[in-house]
């Protein structure tokens, strides 16, 4: 999997041999055209995704090897403040632009990330609602750094990193 963050809540996800493009939205030296341009599917924030409660999904386990072929299905979901994206033998994957859900065990294999100008109250119930494996911040550097110095002595087990704009993540 590789995340890229471009600005606001724009955000590149490779997964599952896909690319998908989260809300594709003009951002200062960003041509919106060659961020989508090899994109299997482009969604945004509004409503427009199927919704499903993060506390009773669950995410699908793998078939057997003999059933493999195509590449398997990346599915898009709307929860409340954000989507999650999931993909078979990958983690489950949470963008959360405002507030976050409660969910289900699954969270605890998780890549959450934290969109905002202000992130450590966000991140902090983060940490504290789902203790991801991974928690990304994407928002202003000096939002991203401030909220790091305070989270260090809460993270446990997750992992914490700071998004920059246009490098891409591996994970």
């Amino acid at each position: 999997m590789k995340l890229t963050w471009f600005g606001g809540t724009t955000l590149r996800v490779h997964i599952g041999g896909r690319i998908l493009v989260a809300d594709p939205a003009p951002q200062p030296g960003l041509d919106l055209e060659e961020l989508t341009s090899g994109a299997d599917a482009t969604f945004s924030f509004d409503g427009g995704l199927p919704e499903v409660d993060p506390v009773l999904w669950k995410p699908e386990r793998p078939g057997s090897m003999l059933n493999e072929g195509d590449l398997p299905e990346v599915l898009i979901h709307g929860i409340k403040g954000g989507a999650l994206i999931a993909a078979l033998g990958e983690p489950p994957v949470l963008l959360l632009t405002a507030g976050v859900p409660d969910a289900g065990r699954w969270s605890r294999d998780a890549v959450v990330v934290v969109f905002g100008q202000t992130l450590f109250p966000e991140a902090k119930a983060v940490l504290k609602g789902l203790e991801p494996r991974l928690l990304a911040l994407a928002g202003p550097e000096s939002a991203a750094e401030a909220a790091a110095v305070d989270l260090i002595d809460e993270l446990g087990d997750t992992a914490l990193i700071i998004l920059e704009s246009g490098l891409p993540l591996e994970v």
